[in-house]
């Protein structure tokens, strides 16, 4: 499943901003404003840490499966840079 954090994110603030709201109507204390942001921070973090793992896994997949294309290309783009240079 392919982690959307961008979604996250905004499901983070909106959230975020209902605990705000809640607080300034004064149906939250400090402390449970406190315990709030702090769970909402770990539920974004472990999509961000979702989405790395993501990301992280489909570059060593890419390496395994096209490494002989990835040094090839890498290599000409270092020789016409070279060559460029000293041109």
């Amino acid at each position: 499943m392919l982690p959307n954090l961008l979604e996250a994110t905004k499901d983070y603030w909106r959230k975020l901003d209902e605990v705000e709201a809640a607080y300034q109507r004064g149906d939250l204390t400090v402390a449970e404003v406190d315990a709030k942001v702090q769970d909402l921070m770990v539920e974004l973090g472990q999509e961000r840490r979702a989405t790395l793992h993501f990301v992280a896994d489909g570059c060593r997949r890419l390496w395994h499966e096209q490494r002989e294309a990835i040094v090839g290309v890498t290599l000409i783009g270092v020789l016409t840079y070279a060559w460029v240079v000293v041109s």
